[in-house]
């Protein structure tokens, strides 16, 4: 990987993987500007670099706001880590606007000013942006495209806002993301069985989880290189259920619960639909000279020791 300094734009640095974006380009020596909505940065008080990085608040939806900061910041990156991610809120009709304004205009407004900027932009998508129907695992480069939701719709729109406005451009697809600055499958799993006997977990619902320490390291090797393209980015060893993710958490905490598979219908329906299929193929990764990321269990288990559930 190339060894030269860069200023790097990361956005949405409140939540989890922005927060270790930019604990991880501080580690490489880059000069990274963390942005989010808030006046000054509210995420995890842990004294880690992100804290002490340089902050500007940007409502990414006013174009001209972004076409400014970029101007002012000159970066030769930007990595997009802000995103609506409350997939069922989003099928509210009253925030539809609100919700194609972040996912869908946001992006393409930063890749315009990247663009105009000369510097290259990483924007993080989704496996909704497919049917989630099959069994077979999505490639990359598929453009079978078929959201399932509104949050799928809008994540769908980022990315052609990216790729229409932009040649030097990464789009990387994650899924089932947990890290120690927000909230998580790991964490609300935790705090139910402290209450709980009993937890019914989705059986039929298959895919990967991602840890986000793990994928920032990813994502900063990517920023590195001009390979740009279409990824898929989740933990390696192999496609589970939320099921089997549940009991894996509980036996390696230690946490004495009964997990009870149930199928998506037998769950119950959500406001908005839910993919079967979230298997993401990732050997792209290995072909284009990128470390893949470890085991979803070791990741699993170097998260539980990060959050202190676990010495």
């Amino acid at each position: 990987m190339s060894e030269k300094t860069m200023r790097v734009l990361v956005t949405g640095v409140n939540g989890q993987l922005g927060h270790d974006v930019m604990n991880e380009l501080d580690r490489r020596g880059h000069v990274a500007v963390g942005s989010d909505l808030t006046e000054a940065y509210a995420g995890l008080p842990d004294g880690s670099a992100v804290c002490d990085a340089p902050y500007v608040s940007l409502d990414l939806t006013d174009e001209k706001a972004v076409r400014r900061v970029i101007r002012m910041i000159r970066p030769q990156a930007v990595i997009h880590c802000a995103a609506w991610t409350a997939v069922d809120k989003a099928e509210d009709p009253a925030l539809y606007d609100k919700v194609m304004a972040v996912n869908g205009d946001a992006p393409r407004y930063l890749a315009r000013a990247a663009a105009a900027a000369g510097a290259k932009m990483l924007y993080l998508s989704t496996d909704y942006v497919f049917d989630g129907q099959g069994e077979t695992p999505w490639q990359p480069d598929c453009g079978d495209f078929a959201p399932l939701n509104v949050y799928g719709e809008s994540k769908l729109a980022g990315e052609r806002g990216v790729a229409e406005n932009l040649e030097k451009f990464f789009i990387v697809r994650i899924a089932w993301v947990f890290g120690k600055n927000g909230q998580n499958f790991v964490k609300t799993m935790l705090n139910l069985a402290k209450t709980h006997p009993e937890i019914r977990v989705v059986c039929d619902q298959i895919g990967t989880p991602t840890y986000t320490l793990d994928l920032a390291r990813l994502l900063a090797d990517m920023i590195e290189t001009d390979r740009y393209g279409y990824y898929h980015a989740t933990n390696e060893g192999g496609y589970i259920s939320w099921y089997d993710f549940a009991c894996e958490i509980f036996r390696q905490a230690g946490i004495q619960v009964k997990v009870t598979p149930v199928t998506t219908a037998e769950y119950g329906a959500s406001a908005a639909a839910r993919p079967f299929n979230s298997r993401l193929d990732k050997s792209k990764l290995s072909e284009n000279g990128f470390v893949p990321l470890p085991d979803w269990q070791d990741a699993l288990h170097r998260y539980l020791q990060e959050i202190e559930v676990i010495g």
